[in-house]
């Protein structure tokens, strides 16, 4: 199929051919037996790294490659079209833990963790939701006590994408019940921490290699110096973050629908009904035509925001916009995608049942499609004219 050129630049497009590459090449093939025993593929990470894709945005002086957030995308995407589920994963790590080091980290900081996290010898995660709701960043409960040189965490956090692996999770908790949402502060913890231990491992209904779980925090000493920015500023560091990363998730819904495509081209021409290629009949190829629209208008938004996020605009209801824009398109064009296979298509082993189950969690992550309409929604009546 010939790509939509949507003027890049060479630099991207040599990056997008060289992650398509390595993701056929090692993720593809792999992405049925990921699915099947639910397995994360930790054996990726370290060739992920040699790739210089998990400090894709990290300074060079830090070990990372000094890219973009639209190279981050493209990643994000190309790696998701092999498997959704090592996608999800893939951005948690470079994203929403790596990001945030990058981002706010001081010199000691990126020193210690940065490293470990760009090569692939650790696994990185974010721990935001608890079991009271993870909407509400306000109504956080983890408890964070300053006691000396160290802060004792108590609580529990849930949903943990990479938990059972992670080395090191981005956590937020209260140091100040009082202060509402300035009391929030992000801590640096490592899984060899005392008190700290790994819960259940949730079994969701897609990505399955991504795995999640709970979070237990039981007077888990984390030093004064893993405090991730300043005392009571998590949200900010939240909220920055978050500006990020929706974009750069966006980028597995991308993958998604790319790999619809994949998937159906083919089978419209090689699945034969009343003497010829189903490909032949109009109502097909106007799925054909929805599926290729989606993409690409869902390419256009998602690449112009992160090109305005480079540019240093500020991004902040275009993020969520492009990934409840993207998210939902992808959705659909799995729907799509299953009923153009027909019985085919509802086998819960087949990769169309697996798209459809990966693409609903971008609706739900890094907050709700709920949440990004209210977000932009908001943001809109509040900073239109009279």
């Amino acid at each position: 199929m010939t790509e939509f050129d949507f003027g890049l630049g060479e630099s991207v497009a040599l990056l997008r051919r060289t992650v398509r590459d390595f993701a056929s090449e090692l993720i593809a093939p792999r992405a049925a037996e990921i699915e099947a025993s639910q397995s994360f593929p930790r054996d990726l990470w370290p060739e992920l790294g040699a790739l210089g894709l998990l400090g894709i945005t990290v300074e060079t002086e830090h070990g990372g490659n000094g890219l973009g957030c639209l190279e981050h995308v493209v990643a994000m995407e190309e790696i998701s079209r092999a498997s959704p589920a090592v996608g999800l994963a893939y951005g948690a790590h470079s994203g929403l833990c790596v990001g945030q080091i990058r981002r706010w980290g001081d010199e000691r900081q990126k020193r210690t963790y940065l490293p470990a996290l760009i090569s692939g010898q650790h696994v990185g995660a974010l721990a935001v939701a608890e079991p009271e709701g993870g909407s509400d960043i306000a109504g956080l409960r983890l408890q964070a006590e300053l006691r000396g040189s160290h802060y004792l965490l108590n609580g529990r956090k849930v949903w943990v994408t990479n938990g059972p692996e992670a080395d090191v999770i981005v956590v937020y908790g209260r140091t100040d019940e009082r202060a509402g949402p300035p009391g929030l502060t992000a801590f640096l913890v490592e899984k060899g921490f005392s008190g700290y231990r790994i819960g259940p491992v949730r079994k969701m209904l897609g990505m399955h290699g991504a795995a999640a779980c709970e979070l237990i925090f039981d007077d888990c000493r984390v030093p004064v110096e893993n405090v991730l920015h300043e005392p009571g500023k998590g949200l900010e560091v939240l909220q920055s973050a978050l500006d990020e990363q929706r974009v750069v998730l966006a980028g597995g819904p991308l993958g998604i629908m790319r790999a619809a495509l994949d998937m159906l081209l083919p089978h419209v021409r090689q699945r034969e009904q009343f003497g010829q290629p189903i490909g032949a009949f109009q109502l097909m190829q106007a799925r054909l035509a929805d599926l290729y629209t989606s993409l690409n208008a869902s390419r256009a938004y998602v690449y112009g925001v992160a090109r305005a996020h480079d540019r240093g605009q500020s991004v902040r209801h275009d993020a969520a916009g492009c990934l409840l824009f993207a998210s939902e398109r992808a959705t659909q064009c799995a729907l799509q995608l299953m009923q153009a296979f027909g019985g085919e298509g509802y086998g819960e082993d087949l990769p169309a049942a697996r798209l459809l189950r990966d693409a609903k969690v971008y609706e739900i992550a890094v907050g709700t499609s709920d949440m990004s309409r209210l977000l932009i929604g908001r943001g809109l009546f509040e900073t239109s004219d009279e």
